[in-house]
């Protein structure tokens, strides 16, 4: 059965799972990222995320590579450009990343012509199908965190400004629509209102943030946003970064190399909201495996098809490093739950509620 396909926009369609490239050039090789992709497109999904900082975690001698690993896959293999949609996303303010135009420093008219212009090298391609601010240039709480601090706000580029710059880019043919990642609902309806008020402006299309059984916090605010603005989801971590699988809880322990073993204290965006030493994360993982196991479900497939089962959902951007992880998320998506599975999981959900925000 093929991957399930979504109308993103009115001449995009994509396939309702996204792989995720933020593993090409550091845990994956060339060959293995070819692979990857390979069965990926052989099994029906023509969507395909990345950003110009990847891979992770970021570092001046592979920043970009995953960009041009996909480019060189298209090539390769000789796919037409218009079988496969690809998205990418210009780097927010971070001062980490220096050598990422010194910071980066904000997301000004230069900052992302120029973020643009690179990735397009890099994939050797005319155009961007999707393109994507990955945070805000603004303060706003993220990674887990959870309050707003007022003191913590700096000056940011307007949004108008940012909005400029990416209609150049579309008029300019380098880009189709535009999304957002990482944000907040006064960020979305911020972009939303300036595109309505601007001349030519264009209008957001997608929001890409967390969502996944251990992390629902898209439905407190800004579900109701999308819902109404007609912005679609593309929930990224669908398994809370492997979580959800089980591995990381396993009694014969995880494997080394998975994510947050073989990078422990090297990514702080994910081990801030996926805090293993957590208890109530460890818990309430369990009584979700539980209900897999209770029912004969497999983990990757309950947790997908939970993602993909909202009504919102574009699709869910997740990342393989080996192929037989990418067959149990493709399994994943052909799976339909029962009602009393979404029960059990609610019931979870309204005991626990997002341990991982």
């Amino acid at each position: 059965m093929a991957v399930p396909l979504f109308n993103l926009a009115p001449d995009m369609t994509v396939s309702r799972l996204c792989l995720g490239t933020m593993t090409f050039g550091e845990q994956n090789t060339l060959p293995q990222s070819f692979q990857l992709l390979d069965k990926a497109f052989d099994s029906g999904i023509n969507f395909f995320d990345s950003a110009e900082m990847y891979p992770v975690p970021q570092r001046v001698e592979t920043q970009g590579i995953s960009e041009e690993y996909f480019g060189r896959w298209m090539r390769s293999r000789k796919i037409p450009r218009e079988r496969v949609i690809f998205a990418t996303k210009v780097s927010g303010p971070s001062g980490q990343m220096t050598w990422i135009r010194n910071g980066p420093e904000s997301l000004d008219t230069w900052n992302i012509i120029e973020a643009i212009d690179n990735s397009l090298l890099r994939l050797q391609s005319d155009y961007i199908d999707l393109y994507q601010i990955h945070w805000p240039d603004r303060y706003v709480p993220m990674f887990g965190e959870t309050e707003y601090d007022p003191t913590r706000n700096y000056s940011s580029v307007s949004i108008d400004e940012q909005l400029s710059a990416l209609a150049k880019a579309i008029d300019a043919g380098k880009i189709r629509y535009i999304g957002l990642s990482n944000e907040t609902p006064y960020g979305l309806m911020k972009f939303l209102h300036v595109a309505e008020c601007g001349s030519g402006y264009p209008r957001i299309v997608s929001v890409q943030n967390s969502y996944n059984l251990l992390c629902r916090t898209f439905d407190s605010g800004m579900a109701e946003c999308c819902h109404h603005e007609r912005v679609s989801l593309l929930a990224y971590s669908p398994l809370a970064m492997g979580i959800l699988t089980g591995k990381y809880l396993s009694l014969d322990g995880c494997p080394a190399d998975a994510r947050l073993n073989l990078f422990s204290g090297r990514y702080a965006e994910g081990e801030s909201r996926y805090n293993l030493s957590n208890g109530l994360i460890r818990k309430t993982t369990d009584l979700y495996l539980d209900i897999a196991a209770n029912y004969g479900v497999h983990p990757v497939s309950l947790a997908i098809a939970f993602v993909l089962r909202h009504p919102l959902v574009a699709s869910a951007v997740f990342g393989a490093t080996k192929l037989w992880q990418l067959e149990e998320v493709l399994d994943g998506c052909r799976v339909e739950l029962i009602p009393e599975i979404f029960a059990e999981i609610d019931r979870v959900h309204s005991a626990f509620p997002n341990p991982c925000p």
